[in-house]
């Protein structure tokens, strides 16, 4: 069993929540616009970090993590990418690439909104975690955490905090 913690659009903000809320994970999954590479470094160093680049995201990130990864947990496939759609709406080409991977968990982010929602056509959860940083339009700092037993994906948790109580002396310009 592997207990996953899910992130996105940190934007160079660490909020300190994150260490908390996924203090029982095993790994960290950030689907893109971390901001700058100390998040990333935190993150890492916190617990086993998998990531994507996103749009904001700079040169020395790109470098670090890639525009897709596809992996596997357990027995659960997974495709990451940040700008990737949700079903019905998916971004130019990632019908095809989910067609042809056939992964179990398609996770993007983007959008900065939450969404869980089953794709029947191509049989996956999809997956955005929402925005976990401080910045963009949100109202509401959100996370996810969830397990894979196997082929199982369960115990899923979501992580809200309204952004006015955020703390700003944990912005990290980028």
């Amino acid at each position: 069993m592997k207990k996953i913690g899910l992130l996105s659009d940190t934007h160079g903000w660490f909020n300190p929540k994150i260490l908390d809320f996924f203090k029982d994970c095993d790994e960290i999954w950030h689907a893109g616009d971390i901001g700058n590479t100390e998040v990333a470094d935190r993150l890492s160093a916190f617990k086993t970090l998998r990531a994507v680049y996103g749009n904001v995201d700079g040169q020395e990130l790109r470098l670090m993590f890639p525009r897709i990864q596809i992996f596997t947990v357990e027995d659960v496939k997974v495709v990451m990418t940040h700008i990737g759609g949700y079903p019905g709406r998916y971004e130019t080409g990632m019908t095809l690439l989910l067609t042809n991977e056939k992964p179990d968990i398609f996770i993007s982010g983007h959008s900065h909104i939450l969404k869980v929602m089953r794709d029947t056509k191509l049989n996956l959860l999809h997956i955005n975690p929402g925005a976990a940083g401080n910045s963009g339009f949100h109202k509401v700092i959100t996370m996810i955490r969830f397990q894979i037993e196997g082929k199982e994906i369960s115990n899923m948790e979501v992580y809200e905090m309204d952004r006015k109580m955020a703390p700003n002396d944990y912005l990290m310009p980028y």
